[in-house]
């Protein structure tokens, strides 16, 4: 299961708000800032399954414990694979839109 501070960091990598992150996962704002406190007694595991599910999909990969390397849990940012369009050699009368 993800930490708080996964979380906290994620949203900070991805330059979000609890806010954004409530509304793009389904848990409650309040809820979320609580998780991220280390005080969400109410939070099942439904909830940081959505949450990670969520930054997931934003971006973020979770590492477990010692996985790349010897340290504890972390994140990192996905590589994004860049759609530059056409280059001008390729550009032609067919594919002008």
């Amino acid at each position: 299961m993800i930490t708080p501070a996964q979380i906290r960091a994620a949203r900070a990598m991805l330059d979000i708000t609890i806010d954004k992150l409530s509304q793009e996962s389904g848990v409650a704002a309040l809820l979320i800032l609580q998780i991220e406190s280390g005080h969400g007694y109410d939070a099942t595991p439904q909830h940081y399954a959505a949450l990670k599910l969520t930054l997931e999909r934003m971006g973020v990969a979770f590492l477990d414990a010692g996985e790349g390397g010897n340290g504890g849990e972390g994140l990192r940012l996905v590589a994004r694979v860049s759609d530059d369009g056409l280059r001008p050699e390729e550009l032609t009368a067919a594919n002008d839109d």
